[in-house]
């Protein structure tokens, strides 16, 4: 089954995090990879997750692979690194495909809207997906083509956000 979490609101990535956490309560292997999110410490990050669910062990794997915001907030790297950490990302997690039961793509859209990444290579990634496995693509933006592989999507969107008031990130909310 692939899950879209998309729109301008709060909690695509929160909500990412609450699936895998029901999955591993259910004895399921997790694998978030993140496109985009760089080497600054997000909670998700200091989560060692190995649950003991009723179906069995679960557990959870993060692979931070992006090199931060593309193109702002002083973002120095050359464009062609972010394209190249991307489609490391996709390649890892082709490789790591078969290995768990659920896969999170979080800021997957981003990628793709950035053009980091193309939607029709991650169509590619899941091409084969079968019924049971569970893929959620999160991140602003998605491209009308992975929503309509998806067979779930939702869209956050945003009513009011603190940074509209000139207030930035806090900890424990957006990161």
């Amino acid at each position: 089954m692939i899950l879209v979490f998309t729109g301008n609101g709060k909690g695509k990535t929160t909500a990412a995090l609450g699936q895998a956490v029901r999955a591993i309560g259910r004895g399921k292997r997790v694998l978030m990879v993140q496109f985009i999110k760089g080497p600054w410490k997000s909670g998700e990050d200091f989560v060692d997750i190995v649950g003991k669910g009723k179906d069995g062990d679960g557990s959870f794997v993060l692979k931070k692979m992006g090199l931060g915001f593309v193109g702002i907030l002083g973002d120095k790297l050359p464009f062609e690194d972010h394209v190249n950490a991307a489609k490391k990302a996709l390649d890892y997690i082709q490789a790591e495909f078969n290995n768990f039961d659920v896969i999170i793509m979080d800021e997957v859209n981003v990628a793709v809207d950035l053009k980091l990444i193309t939607s029709a290579e991650v169509l590619e990634v899941l091409k084969d997906c079968p019924d049971e496995k569970i893929v959620l693509l999160t991140g602003r933006s998605a491209p009308q083509e992975l929503i309509d592989r998806a067979e779930l999507a939702t869209e956050m969107r945003e009513i009011k956000h603190p940074f509209n008031d000139g207030k930035w990130a806090k900890k424990n909310i957006e990161f």
